[in-house]
């Protein structure tokens, strides 16, 4: 425990910064985009690679927002299920030398 609490206090813990597995469906899928962006942004006027780049940009925001969001719900939610795992009194039957 003591070790996780040094990496959070020292900024090693990046929970944002992680890599994909090579051949995961997540890999394949941002390849595609990938490819699209670029098959549509050869076809495109200078004026539509800008729109494009701002509609990119605005895509990446929500993303991150959303990434962000979903990671705070998920901690809450996990702090939540361990403080009601701490609660042994909360059914018919009682655990302890009650």
């Amino acid at each position: 425990m003591r070790n996780t609490l040094e990496d959070f206090y020292y900024g090693n813990i990046t929970p944002n910064a992680q890599d994909m597995a090579p051949n995961s469906e997540l890999k394949r899928a941002t390849d595609r985009v990938s490819r699209f962006e670029n098959q549509l942004t050869e076809r495109l006027d200078e004026a539509g690679q800008a729109l494009l780049a701002r509609l990119i940009e605005s895509q990446q925001e929500i993303d991150s927002i959303t990434a962000l969001e979903n990671f705070i719900l998920g901690f809450r939610l996990g702090v939540r299920i361990m403080a009601e795992c701490m609660d042994d009194n909360d059914g018919d039957i009682k655990t302890g030398g009650e």
